[in-house]
């Protein structure tokens, strides 16, 4: 299975958030083909909403910029992970960012599904998607929940399912390898 993780781990320096993405992100290539991002690390704009990508260059961003090896690694893959801290609690910017630059990989043309419109398909395989968050002192419940309706909402638009939603244990990462390795 090919496998894109995005780190939206903020910080520049060493990370325990970043070490266990990395850890993680070794133990996956021992059965998969896996791209890691490391979102902070990386030439990333935010979207203009200039709809080059609909219109004049379809299926490409106009914004000159790393985004592009992100848009062939997460069309090209079968599992995307989105990975952040939790920040004021939301995912990280620099994981917001590219999310909503994702659109690249739609069409501009709507379609109703379940009685509501969304975007038709650009291409005809869209990878399904794990959430892996680390939580603040203050995240209770309703952070959480708010996370996981905007990122249901988003595997609508995006053709695909979100497979889980997990909390990262510092001690042991067995239990997203696992459901990882069981998609």
């Amino acid at each position: 299975m090919k496998i894109t993780i995005l780190n939206g781990d903020m910080k520049k320096g060493e990370s325990h958030f970043s070490d266990y993405l990395n850890n993680m992100t070794d133990k996956l290539r021992e059965n998969h083909s896996v791209d890691l991002f490391h979102l902070n690390k990386m030439n990333l704009s935010y979207c203009i909403g200039c709809w080059s990508c609909w219109w004049k260059i379809p299926g490409r961003c106009a914004i000159k910029d790393d985004a592009d090896e992100i848009f062939k690694s997460v069309i090209n893959s079968d599992f995307v992970i989105f990975a952040s801290p939790l920040m004021a609690g939301f995912t990280s910017s620099c994981l917001k960012k590219i999310t909503d630059r994702l659109i690249v990989l739609l069409h501009p043309y709507i379609e109703l599904r379940n009685g509501e419109s969304h975007h038709k398909k650009r291409y005809d395989k869209y990878p399904d998607f794990g959430l892996l968050l680390e939580k603040e002192k203050d995240t209770d419940d309703e952070d959480l929940n708010i996370i996981k309706d905007i990122y249901d909402r988003f595997a609508i638009n995006f053709h695909s399912q979100i497979k889980y939603m997990k909390l990262i244990d510092y001690d042991k990462f067995e239990d997203i390898i696992y459901e990882t390795n069981n998609i």
